[in-house]
Parts: C-alpha cells; sequence; structure tokens
C-alpha cells in the first residue's frame, strides 16, 4: 500500500465530508462531465470512498462520470499543471515540489488529517521513540515520495541524521524484511504492514510521524486553470468525494462490501486484515473539519523539503492549496 513516488508522479490517495443523503436517481450519461483520476496506486480497500460515492451515484448527482487511473506510469503532476487532466490524488510534498518547478497545480481537499507514514519494528527491538532508531538498519521502499520525507521528518524529531544509523532500498517488501531480520525497523504505511504483521502473530511498535509533526498528506489536485474557469466542476468534485467519505467512515462494514464489487480478489482475501486496514485508514482520514488543509502542515512540509534541498527557496504557499471550494460547515 504505497501510494509513495516523487517528483512528477501521483502518488497516492484522496477523500473526506458532508453528510451522506440517500442514493440520487442517475443522471443522464448525456449530461454528464467525464474525469478521470489518477490515484497512484493499484484497486485496494483504502479507495472505499470514491467506491462508495461512484456505486451510489454521488458522483453522477454531480454531473460527474468518475473513471478512476490506477496506472504508476500516469504522470499526475504533469498532466494536471498542463490542464491535460483536471484532477489528480496526491501527497502534499508533490505540490510543492510541483509548484517549485513552476508547474501550476493547487491542492483544494484534503483526505487524509494525519500523513499516513510511520516507521515499524518488532517489539523485541525495543524502538520506542525516534531517537532509538540510532545505529539501527533501516529498509525503506525508495528513497523519494512520501514514505521518504515522513522518515525524514521521524529522524529530525528524533534528532538523528540518516549518518547516524544504516539505510536499505528495499523496495515494498517491508513485512519479509522485517520477520526475516533483514532489517531492525522498516518504513511503512501505518494502516496496512502493522496490520498485516499483527495478524502473522507478531508484535509490533510503529513511529507514527503524525504523531510528532503535522505534514500534508494524500488529498486532491487541480489547476490554477481550472480554479479561474471551472470553479463549479472543482465543488461538485468535492462534494460527492466528501459524501462517499462521510459514508465510508460512518458504515465501513457497507463500504467494505461495495469495494469488493472494485477491488479484484478482495472478496477472497484475509478479511479480518483487510477490514482492519479500512479501520485504520478511517483512523487517518479524522479532520475537522473534513477536508480542511492545515496551514501549519505546509509550513512544516515546505521547512522540511528546504532543509532537504529538495527545493530551493520558499515558495507562496497561499497559491499552492485552498479551502475556499469546501462545502460550508
Amino acid at each position: 500500500m504505497k501510494f509513495y513516488r516523487f517528483a512528477l508522479l501521483a502518488i497516492t490517495l484522496f477523500l473526506v465530508v458532508s453528510c451522506a443523503p440517500q442514493a440520487p436517481a442517475a443522471t443522464p450519461t448525456s449530461e454528464l462531465t467525464t474525469v478521470t483520476l489518477p490515484v497512484g496506486y493499484i484497486p485496494n480497500v483504502q479507495f472505499a470512498p470514491l467506491y462508495v460515492a461512484m456505486e451510489k451515484g454521488y458522483y453522477r448527482q454531480a454531473g460527474i462520470e468518475l473513471k478512476i487511473d490506477y496506472s504508476f506510469e500516469t504522470d499526475a503532476l504533469a498532466l494536471v499543471g498542463a490542464n491535460q487532466l483536471q484532477f489528480a490524488v496526491v501527497s502534499g510534498e508533490q505540490v510543492l515540489l510541483a509548484r517549485s518547478q513552476e508547474l501550476p497545480v493547487v491542492y483544494v481537499m484534503a483526505w487524509y488529517g494525519k500523513f499516513p507514514v510511520g516507521v515499524t519494528s518488532l517489539a523485541k527491538q525495543g524502538i520506542q521513540a525516534p531517537a532509538d532508531l540510532k545505529g539501527k538498519r533501516i529498509g525503506i521502499p525508495v528513497l523519494s515520495g512520501a514514505s521518504y520525507i515522513g522518515f525524514r521528518a521521524l529522524l529530525e524529531a528524533g534528532g538523528l541524521k540518516e549518518s547516524d544509523l544504516k539505510m536499505d532500498v528495499i523496495g515494498f517488501n517491508q513485512v519479509e524484511a522485517l520477520v526475516s531480520g533483514q532489517s531492525d525497523a522498516v518504513v511503512t504505511y501505518v494502516a496496512n504492514e502493522p496490520n498485516v504483521l499483527a495478524s502473522k502473530g507478531y508484535e509490533v511498535n510503529t513511529l507514527q510521524v503524525s504523531d510528532y509533526k503535522t505534514l500534508v498528506a494524500n488529498g486532491l489536485l487541480t489547476n490554477e486553470k481550472t480554479v479561474q474557469e471551472n470553479p463549479d466542476l472543482i465543488r461538485r468534485m468535492i462534494k460527492a468525494t466528501l459524501q462517499g467519505l462521510a459514508d465510508a467512515a460512518a458504515n465501513p462494514d457497507e463500504a467494505f462490501e461495495i469495494s469488493k464489487k472494485y477491488v479484484e480478489n478482495l472478496a477472497q482475501a484475509d478479511q479480518e486484515v483487510q477490514r482492519q486496514v479500512l479501520a485504520s485508514s478511517i483512523e487517518l482520514w479524522q479532520l475537522d473539519p473534513l477536508g480542511h488543509s492545515d496551514p501549519a502542515g505546509w509550513e512544516n512540509m515546505q521547512e522540511l523539503l528546504l532543509e532537504m534541498g529538495l527545493i530551493q527557496k520558499p515558495l507562496d504557499l497561499t497559491k499552492a492549496y485552498t479551502n475556499d471550494f469546501l462545502p460550508a460547515p
């Protein structure tokens, strides 16, 4: 469950609020605007809010025919920046990296309230705080994207540098690397690998980035041209998505069953683990109000990217995100 990718490649995931009404009557197809939405990962129960909104007709009620693009090859940020696509699901660091390269993208709706990255270790390692990572061998999927950003935030919280530990790029094989002893700790998506490990009987500790630093996580991206020329489409897209999010969070069992129609082999997967993945994801989605971007998260993200040398100068954050399209409380 790694939605993490860097530079101009979409990463992963989005959603959040508004009361969910009864399923609306379908809107005639001729009146619908087709929206292709890159999400940066394969079909997965973590996208339940999208599936719920599609299944219950919320997008169609909003005049939208939603098509989800799961391709890893879709260069979502570049396409949205060029207005070849109107929307994508991305993590906050992607927005600032894109704007530092003069791509006119704008983050218009937060999906995750908590940054979904952490460092997981077997309990016997005794890693209880970021400072305990000193001298450890850490397995990380890639040296880019949200996983790397989150890891660096944890190191900062522990007063550590990369030179204070050993890092191995292990791909998305965190569970195997940890249980085999290849790594003392691994960078994970906190709703996924810790649940998989627990289901296999392992006692683990997970240091969650969100416990130490507020950073901007997955949300809905558009571009300045769409903001200027089609703000109504943005409002409709957000409203339908938030309806799906609200429903999925309030009725996880229903959301899980709906997801089976959209996620191949979900019905054959370990139901207990996948339901727990959904439950853990719902915890990460929580925002008050839902969909709202926290200015502090953007400031923290920019500070971290500057420190890492990934952007060279401060950006005008007021152009990088807005809460103006969210439904009134």
